[in-house]
């Protein structure tokens, strides 16, 4: 890099970022209205006039640059096919903790080819795999709490 020149991330992704927070701080609604314009965005009349600025933020970011389009692109392209799957993984994922896969009943047994298999005929189980995980304070789990 030469004196006085940012990097292309920079110049193209942080300062477009850094500029719309900045204005949206200081309230310079001159310049929202620019950038809300110039990227073709309709924020409600509600949310440009709360008193917070960052629900106005929160309002444009969700629009201009909205997460959960982000997550689904990155999961498609960066996770592997289902189709890829290892007959090692498909054990791990439907044991729970220190369950080996042999000691499951024999019908979630036969699961397992048809979790490898992905089929979507009319005569394939539906199969859903559901994990979420995030942190919790324990004072706030419902076994201690007072009754």
């Amino acid at each position: 890099q030469s004196k006085g020149k940012k990097p292309l991330f920079v110049q193209l992704v942080l300062d477009n970022i850094w500029s719309l927070y900045e204005a949206v701080m200081k309230r310079d609604k001159e310049k929202i209205e620019k950038i809300v314009t110039s990227l073709g965005l309709k924020i409600g009349a509600r949310e440009s006039r709360h008193a917070d600025p960052k629900v106005h933020l929160n309002a444009i970011c969700s629009q201009w640059l909205p997460i959960s389009d982000a997550v689904l692109s990155m999961v498609c392209n960066k996770l592997p096919s289902p189709l890829d799957i290892t007959a090692e993984r498909v054990e791990k994922l439907m044991c729970v903790g220190a369950r080996t896969f042999d000691s499951l009943p024999p019908e979630t047994q036969e699961l397992k080819s048809a979790f490898m298999k992905c089929s979507s005929e009319g005569t394939a189980p539906v199969i859903v795999f559901v994990s979420k995980m995030f942190a919790v304070d324990a004072k706030v789990l419902p076994h201690n709490k007072p009754r």
